[in-house]
């Protein structure tokens, strides 16, 4: 039976990180404890930057929106990976393939443009700080970030109409653990010509861009950084670039590797394995890295939980009282 761009192919099967099964049970606990704290990390980030109005800067306004991401992106293949390390066929509908394409493309692009504007808020407000109130202004926050997901909104589109207009005959089995541009093309009897120059031109524009900002950035902030005359605040200052640069680095180094070199059967397990990183590894290490060593996130959370344990002293006495 056809589906709607004339494919026979009405569903896939995805072969999912390992098919080893003495490891499926591990790689289940271990990928839901880290499924969990991306979502109670960022979820978390996101409520304390709401609730707290000294956090309604540009950076925390970046870091906002970053966590936004981390949660939709983790969210969009992560609990169908979780339950294909429990199932014994891993099907997903086309349809559905499809729309776990377009997601993931939306929100990968996403938190390249907002890594890059974080640097950038970084750069201004250490290299250039007399200027920094009218250069990160609430407009141009606002444009940078609307920028960031039209960016988003134009490389999914590209990258799903691409796939859309393939045709898929007998093959059907995916050798990822989600629906990713390059295993679902190799799954493709028709050329894939067009597709594989779309994926060199949106993917290389998207990492290659914003990773050369992101580098430059903080190659201007390790530059003012060493003019710091204080050892404490020097080492104070690298520990938090580091972490930073780390975090940047696993993201499009994993991007790279996956997308920007000849696809082949080796080299796609070789990607499968090093998607990991950009997948799951950075939405769990972000809030850590950018959150826990802040020293106004640890302010705004404990006065979050003083005021609840606050209302929670009033309430009992209330109650005891009447």
């Amino acid at each position: 039976m056809a589906v709607g761009n004339g494919s026979i192919v009405t569903e896939f099967i995805l072969m999912g990180l390992t098919n080893q099964p003495e490891l499926q049970l591990p790689l289940f606990f271990l990928f839901l404890v880290m499924y969990i704290v991306t979502v109670l990390g960022n979820l978390g980030l996101i409520t304390l930057i709401v609730l707290n109005s000294h956090l309604h800067t540009p950076m925390y306004f970046f870091l906002f929106n970053l966590s936004f991401i981390d949660f939709c992106y983790s969210s969009v293949f992560t609990p169908k990976m979780l339950i294909n390390f429990t199932s014994k066929k891993n099907i997903i509908s086309y349809m559905g393939c499809m729309t776990q394409l377009y997601f993931f493309c939306l929100f990968a692009i996403s938190e390249c443009y907002v890594l890059t504007s974080m640097a950038y808020d970084r750069y201004v407000a250490i290299c250039n700080p007399l200027l920094y109130n009218s250069a990160m202004s609430p407009k141009v926050c606002s444009n940078l970030m609307l920028g960031s997901y039209l960016m988003a909104f134009s490389g999914s589109m590209a990258h799903t109409g691409c796939m859309l207009r393939l045709t898929f005959c007998d093959a059907n089995t995916i050798n990822h653990y989600l629906c990713d541009i390059l295993p679902v093309l190799q799954l493709s009897c028709t050329s894939t010509y067009i597709n594989e120059l779309v994926v060199f031109i949106v993917v290389g524009i998207n990492i290659i861009v914003p990773s050369l900002t992101i580098f430059a950035s903080y190659g201007f902030i390790l530059s003012s950084i060493l003019h710091i005359s204080s050892k404490e605040g020097r080492a104070k200052a690298f520990s938090t670039c580091s972490s930073h640069i780390i975090a940047v680095s696993l993201f499009f180094g994993s991007c790279a590797f996956m997308y920007l070199k000849p696809s082949s059967a080796g080299s796609m397990n070789e990607g499968k394995i090093s998607s990991v990183f950009y997948t799951n590894a950075v939405p769990t290490m972000n809030p850590l890295i950018y959150s826990l060593r802040n020293k106004d996130i640890k302010l705004a959370l404990r006065k979050f939980l003083n005021r609840r344990e606050f209302r929670s002293e009033n309430s009992i006495f209330l109650c005891s009282s009447s």
